[in-house]
């Protein structure tokens, strides 16, 4: 398949969120990948546009989950409410059941309740009262938090970090994009109101496969590893990537190759994608925390040591 379908998905995209190409690209990578993303950057910067853009793109079914610190687990997965007129119980989905799902915040609600999207992140389904049912295909998760707000909001944990195939940063647009937004919004329209579906499920299903078949060569695979197990022997960190982390990297680095039209990875896809998919699968020791160490600039030193391999 070629990525002509993609393609003018990412133009849709381009068009809500302007000036930000690379951004838009690794959605792109983690919706070819089946992976779910994790926007950590300040309000206002087009997050919830950006996840409404590609919901209306590819005609599926959009939620949005206000993660609260009074946010229970069944508000987002769903209950099972007895029905006195059929004398049955009847499940009632939760918000969760979606093909685009936006979890606002995810940071503000309660670990338990921030861990009942683990299920559905990684096994695709969701199990309310002992029984199990499967979430609508494409799923994806988009979870925002606010980097600066600490008061109020709950650490997301390790495990749940390491279900989020990339973490990514918007970023503010420079002056002459942020005056080409207030031109584009000034008289109360939205370049969301003229996005349509550009392609269907089957031709998305049709497109993860594709990226899927691209090929790894040997050399490629051990130089994932190496950046990978590299991690964990690092002073400045006291938890490194996991395996998950190694085929996350792999993935999505195959994912890149098919969006730019190759069908073989290169270095430099593995190397452009190291820091969304690694940076937040690590964990500082609490001394180099305090030193305003970021894992960022630690992933972004390891890919420009690690030697680049050769055939």
């Amino acid at each position: 398949m070629s990525t002509e379908k993609i393609q003018a998905l990412l133009d849709n995209l381009n068009k809500v969120l302007l000036g930000k190409a690379r951004v838009v690209e690794m959605v792109a990578v983690a919706l070819l990948c089946q992976g779910h993303v994790l926007v950590e950057d300040v309000p206002g910067l087009g997050k919830t546009m950006l996840v409404k853009a590609l919901a209306k793109s590819m005609g599926s079914k959009y939620s949005r989950i206000q993660f609260t610190p009074d946010l229970l687990p069944s508000d987002v997965v769903g209950v099972t409410v007895y029905n006195q007129q059929t004398m049955e119980f009847q499940y009632r989905p939760g918000p969760v059941m979606a093909n685009i799902v936006l979890a606002d915040e995810i940071n503000r609600t309660s670990p338990k309740t921030q861990s009942s999207l683990l299920e559905a992140m990684e096994e695709g389904q969701v199990t309310v009262d002992g029984v199990t049912r499967p979430l609508p295909k494409p799923f994806m998760v988009f979870a925002t938090q606010n980097p600066i707000e600490y008061e109020g909001t709950f650490p997301l944990p390790e495990a749940q970090l390491d279900r989020f195939l990339l973490r990514l940063e918007i970023g503010y647009p420079d002056a002459a994009t942020e005056g080409q937004i207030i031109r584009t919004q000034e008289f109360g329209h939205h370049p969301l109101e003229t996005i349509e579906q550009v392609i269907t499920a089957s031709e998305l299903l049709a497109a993860q496969e594709a990226a899927a078949q691209v090929k790894l060569e040997d050399n490629m695979v051990r130089y994932i590893i190496e950046l990978c197990s590299r991690t964990r022997d690092i002073s400045a960190l006291y938890l490194g990537a996991s395996p998950r982390g190694s085929l996350g990297l792999a993935r999505a680095a195959k994912a890149l190759a098919w969006l730019r039209g190759r069908q073989y990875v290169i270095p430099d896809d593995i190397k452009e994608l190291a820091v969304p998919v690694l940076a937040h699968r690590v964990l500082l020791t609490p001394e180099d925390k305090l030193r305003g160490v970021s894992t960022q600039a630690i992933i972004a030193k390891l890919v420009n040591t690690v030697p680049v391999p050769t055939r």
